[in-house]
């Protein structure tokens, strides 16, 4: 097993890179979507919540091969590999999502996208197929201490604006969050199913000539429905199915620890046990939650429902090799709460580790 952090596109620099070495870390996971339009938000006519995390508006000078490659070169020089890259841009591909008039243009983009992460070395696209993405949060302070944390409490869910998707501005001329333009309407089960089968079956050829697995993050929050839209991964069994549609080692698994434990069905260390030792599991999210859909919260990695010591101990036995990372973690009291949650869970995880692999 690999420690890994992750970090969202405004936070890759030499610095950041430094405190996930220093902190035991020995991979990145990249969130490229971190570089969504600020400036195109703030100076938007509607509020920055109605507009979920932004404007999707990717730099031409990111997702290229001269990019990536550069990216990897200033992480290796501080002693890391970059072992992913994590989600694909809504501005690239939402007609994907939408089964729209550029999905075929859309798709060769992102395409491209994987056969450059292949060439610059760059072994997983983890991805989320949703086209609510992830909405509905709440702030809080559920964890211990008072800790700032978010949650899922069964919130009124209004049908998804036009010019959104994956709960960010794809189009602002077309957007107005109070519907006014109009929705996107309903998206049933089989739409998406059906939408999904066809950006695997178009896309997982070009992943395996690249040498990069395709891994699919579950439904967060794991609910059956949002906001009028089907979900593709909202209870443990519907990974298997997942897997099913194209079967290949570059079909896998971006396994989200806290989304599996929100779900409210299923067995997350059977499920963890069985994908582990087929190796569907490209990497993983390690955080835990109090609490299942529709009502839960994220708290500190060593107080929520989840025995995680029994997870790394699954994980182990079945060797898996691959990079765990706690990709949310509690905001705490200080001058520099994400860092310091993310140094309290890392130092956690690089300990039971450890402590596993010692045969303790």
């Amino acid at each position: 097993m690999k420690l890994g952090l992750g970090l969202y596109g405004n936070m890759l620099n030499a610095d950041n890179f430094r405190f996930a070495k220093q902190a035991g870390a020995s991979h990145i996971v990249a969130h490229l979507v971190g570089h969504f339009n600020t400036t195109a938000s703030k100076n938007a006519t509607v509020g920055y919540k109605d507009m979920g995390f932004g404007v999707s508006a990717p730099s031409a000078d990111s997702w290229t091969y001269e990019w990536m490659r550069d990216l990897r070169a200033a992480i290796n020089a501080e002693g890391l590999e970059l072992e992913a890259i994590e989600n694909f841009e809504p501005g690239h591909w939402y007609d994907v999502l939408l089964d729209g008039p550029k999905k075929r243009e859309q798709m060769e983009h992102l395409k491209q996208i994987i056969r450059s992460m292949g060439k610059a070395g760059i072994p997983v696209l983890g991805y989320n197929f949703s086209i609510a993405g992830v909405w509905g949060r709440s702030n809080g302070n559920a964890a211990r201490g008072n800790a700032g944390t978010v949650g899922f409490h069964a919130p009124e869910e209004p049908l998804i604006p036009n010019g959104m998707v994956w709960n960010m501005v794809v189009d602002p001329e077309a957007f107005d969050p109070t519907g006014a333009h109009g929705t996107i309407g309903t998206v049933t089960e089989a739409q998406l199913w059906e939408r999904f089968t066809w950006f695997l079956e178009e896309l997982l050829p070009v992943a395996e000539e690249a040498n990069v697995r395709l891994a699919l993050h579950p439904d967060d929050p794991p609910m059956p429905t949002l906001r009028g839209t089907a979900r593709l991964v909202y209870q443990p069994g519907l990974y298997q199915q997942v897997l099913d549609v194209k079967p290949s080692r570059y079909n896998a698994m971006e396994l989200c620890l806290g989304t599996v434990a929100e779900m409210s069905e299923g067995d997350i260390y059977d499920l963890v046990d069985r994908h582990s030792k087929k190796d569907n599991i490209a990497y993983i999210h390690f955080r835990n939650v109090k609490g299942k859909v529709p009502h839960y919260d994220e708290v500190f990695i060593d107080e929520g429902d989840v025995d995680m010591i029994r997870l790394l101990r699954i994980l182990h036995l079945n060797k898996y090799a691959g990079v765990l990372i706690p990709d949310h973690t509690p905001s705490m009291s200080c001058e520099a709460p994400w860092h310091a949650g993310m140094a309290y869970a890392l130092g956690y995880m690089r300990a039971a580790m450890q402590i596993i692999e010692r045969g303790g």
